[in-house]
């Protein structure tokens, strides 16, 4: 049993030659190796789990699969430090773990989660289909196909799509979408059209900063009509977009006051489906989980991370994770969010 605990919290770190197996990098998780640990010793490996109830904290979780992205937008704030990511069979058990501690709802984001997409499918596929969550998915647009629709779209219930802007220009200009002449507004009209297709909701993400907070989005996401849009000021965070040594963002030059950020909510104020979150709603009132399954903890401006629940628990990594759950619950971080099953 010690050898065995011993190579379970060998996955946890990077891939060594001893536990390469279970820990995929780039290239690594091809559809062959997907499921390589689907075999993962689940009875064995639960007698680390902890029962803590913690039920009530952890209805909402967000799940970074991986780093890794195919934009560059200089505000990040959850770069691409490292390409790691759990193979199938850690994550799954991750899910389960997280469920048997109360979590009805799973949000998988990035990095671009449509980077990994049979990772991320089937991901979607047990969330929803064996554990019963609602399942949720940010993404920038540009990597989701028909064919992935098609395969894994019904077991989603809500899937964002980051829009900063509908100038070309100013997409460029923030990293989003390639170069002046990038397509990523038209874009985002194509997956809203794909979520039709197949029943999922669709949602947008704003992030509000100093190239986009005067711009008039109205006409667009009038047409575009989600049915969710949360615009959020930009955020600072040391080790990832302050400009510091080592980080891989400067967002200094982006950010917006209160006052630039609240005239862009205004201007927004006639769409009713519009959220805004500032910095100080938005900060520590997410659970955020990253490649490695650790919650992050955002309360003192960096991103510390707990131990990975893999290794300690739910209960005992959310210790951990400056949870600021009297926010949660006032921003309404809980709300409808299953997609209509009649669809199906």
């Amino acid at each position: 049993m010690r050898n065995f605990y011993a190579a379970i919290l060998g996955l946890l770190l990077p891939a060594t030659d001893a536990f390469s197996g279970g820990w995929s990098r780039t290239g690594a998780n091809s559809s062959s190796r997907l499921h390589e640990t689907s075999d993962f010793d689940y009875k064995a490996f639960g007698e680390l789990t902890d029962h803590s109830d913690v039920s009530n904290l952890v209805r909402s979780v967000n799940y970074f699969i991986s780093r890794e992205c195919n934009y560059n937008c200089k505000f990040c704030f959850h770069t691409e430090t490292n390409k790691n990511k759990f193979q199938f069979g850690q994550a799954h058990y991750g899910l389960r773990l997280l469920k048997a501690a109360g979590t009805l709802k799973i949000n998988f984001a990035g990095g671009e989660p449509f980077i990994n997409p049979q990772l991320l499918g089937e991901l979607c596929k047990v969330a929803s289909e064996e554990l019963g969550m609602a399942v949720s998915i940010i993404s920038n647009g540009s990597l989701i196909t028909s064919k992935w629709m098609n395969l894994y779209g019904k077991y989603v219930d809500v899937l964002g799509v980051s829009v900063d802007s509908f100038d070309s220009s100013t997409n460029a200009a923030i990293g989003r979408g390639g170069d002046a002449n990038n397509k990523h507004a038209e874009r985002v009209l194509r997956v809203r059209d794909m979520c039709c297709q197949h029943g999922i909701l669709f949602k947008m993400n704003t992030v509000v900063c100093s190239l986009n907070w005067e711009e008039d989005m109205n006409t667009q996401v009038e047409k575009l009509d989600p049915y969710r849009w949360k615009a959020f000021q930009v955020l600072i965070l040391e080790g990832e977009n302050s400009g510091r040594p080592g980080d891989l963002r400067n967002a200094n030059a982006l950010k917006v006051s209160r006052h630039e950020f609240d005239a862009f909510c205004e201007r927004h104020s006639a769409r009713k489906m519009l959220i805004p979150e500032n910095n100080d709603v938005m900060q520590n009132s997410y659970l955020l989980l990253d490649e490695e399954m650790r919650f992050l903890d955002c309360s003192n401006g960096g991103k510390v991370p707990s131990e990975s629940i893999l290794k300690v628990g739910v209960g005992r990594a959310l210790q951990q994770a400056g949870f600021d759950h009297e926010m949660f619950e006032k921003r309404g971080g809980v709300y409808d969010w299953e997609r209509d099953k009649s669809f199906d």
